[in-house]
């Protein structure tokens, strides 16, 4: 992790022009093409789940402002890595919270995201606050193919880790999609940074 220098960052009148809104976040609502990995996942076996999720960390690690923050001295900083905090759905009907490493390799990732996701189901306690702040919040909405989507929020203008939704996996004609909501902070993070982020893991999806 490196704090970044901010007299010579690029963004930095960006930064102090979003940072003093009340609610400097911003989202949007993209359709990712599921065909090639959801068939993939099929024919291997694998989580589908783990799958676009360890796709979607790859892309998130390629691109720099998904991995900026704001520390607890308002100072921005560079994680070297980017892990995942998600939401595990239990048999009750509620949902807890499990964290999983980025690793390179998808058949380490997928199965630690196996071993956590069982630790989660078996537990009945709420702790949001696993992985620390190199992290990306995801959730799924497996039940709706939604065309826009809010979070709770304290609104705290220093929340800037991104936030990713997944919604329901349909079939259109020949092809599989799914919605995706990405909410981010925009006193860190601009359009062009989403638009490079959605095409890598576009690419990553198509087998690219």
């Amino acid at each position: 992790m490196r704090r970044i220098d901010f007299e010579n960052w690029e963004r930095s009148e960006h930064f102090n022009f979003f940072s003093q809104m009340d609610d400097p976040s911003w989202s949007v609502v993209v359709e990712m093409d599921c065909s090639r990995a959801y068939l993939e996942a099929k024919k291997n076996g694998y989580s589908f789940f783990l799958l676009y999720l360890h796709y979607s960390l790859r892309a998130a690690n390629e691109v720099e402002a998904f991995k900026y923050r704001i520390d607890g001295e308002d100072q921005v900083v560079v994680h070297d890595v980017i892990n995942a905090s998600m939401t595990v759905d239990r048999p009750d009907g509620t949902f807890g919270y499990g964290y999983v490493d980025y690793i390179e390799s998808f058949e380490l990732f997928e199965r630690a995201g196996r071993q956590e996701i069982e630790k989660v189901r078996a537990e009945s306690k709420l702790d949001p606050s696993a992985g620390g702040g190199n992290v990306m919040y995801y959730s799924t909405l497996p039940w709706l193919k939604f065309t826009s989507l809010s979070h709770a929020s304290n609104f705290d203008k220093r929340d800037s880790i991104p936030r990713l939704t997944f919604g329901k996996l349909s079939q259109e004609k020949r092809r599989w999609v799914m919605p995706l909501a990405i909410q981010v902070n925009h006193a860190l993070v601009d359009g062009a940074h989403v638009g490079k982020f959605v095409k890598y893991f576009q690419d990553l999806m198509d087998g690219g």
